[in-house]
Parts: structure tokens; sequence; C-alpha cells
């Protein structure tokens, strides 16, 4: 499972030209979810992310977490986080998992994030979305469940 992890000031996601959910300050993840993912995958990312302290202090330095800041989510399906771009100049989306399962997959992640008191706001699964926000920092990160201790 793989993740992008971006604190914001706000972000919204739009499905046919109309605001479908939409948050203030916090974080937007885009999700994709492999062929071999598991609810291991679910729970050692969705932990990593509650408890990543990325949100500045009362100091200016990233020493919060998105707890600590009464952020919200917003959570994006992004099946090409998991393409194999390794050959050619065409991606592949063998690595990623198919859709029926994936969406649970999604669904179970988004839901493990609320039950830590998170608001979770979340875009259309298998959707095309238009993407609106505004970066703070601008603080990005990529998490691989795989690499994730």
């Amino acid at each position: 499972m793989k993740a992008i992890v971006q604190r914001v000031t706000d972000a919204a996601v739009f499905v046919n030209q109309k605001k479908h959910s939409s948050i203030e300050s916090g974080y937007i993840i885009f999700l994709g979810v492999a062929k071999d993912d598991t609810v291991e995958d679910i729970k050692k990312l969705s932990e990593k992310i509650i408890h990543l302290r990325i949100n500045a202090d009362e100091n200016g330095k990233m020493n919060k977490s998105i707890l600590e800041s009464k952020g919200s989510i917003l959570l994006i399906s992004q099946f090409t986080l998991c393409s194999n771009i390794k050959g050619g100049r065409r991606p592949d989306f063998f690595p990623a998992m198919e859709p029926q399962t994936a969406e649970k997959m999604y669904e179970n992640f988004g839901a493990l994030l609320g039950q830590s008191g998170i608001p979770v706001q979340k875009g259309v699964f298998g959707a095309h979305m238009q993407i609106s926000l505004t970066y703070d920092g601008p603080v990005t990160f990529f998490l691989d469940s795989k690499e994730l201790s």
C-alpha cells in the first residue's frame, strides 16, 4: 500500500464539476492499493500517518501529529501509485489490486483513520476527479507499507 501525504491548509475534490468533499487544515492522502496488500498494510500505514509528527508546534518545528493539531484528512484513491514504469514509456498497472477489492481496502483504510477521531472526507473511488489544494510548507511524504516497521 502506497500513500502520498501532503500537508495542506485546504483541499477539495470535484466530480463532474461539483464539489464532492473538502477539508480545511490537515492532510490530503493519495492512496494506492497493490495486489499483495492485506489488512496488516492498512493497520501499519494508518498508524504511521496518524502519529507522524509533521505539523508545526508553537515554535514552528515539525513536532505535532494530526491528532495533536486537530486536522482533517481528504483521502483520494489513486491506483497510479501502484504502476510499473520500468520498461518503455507507457506505464502498466499490473501491480495494482483489482478494483472491487481495492475499493474495500480504501474504505477500510478511511474507516480506520476515522476511528482515531480524525475527521475524514473522501473522493469517489474510481471516478475522474479534479482536486484543488493549497500546500502548507510544502510538506510531502511518500510512504510504502512494505517499508514500514
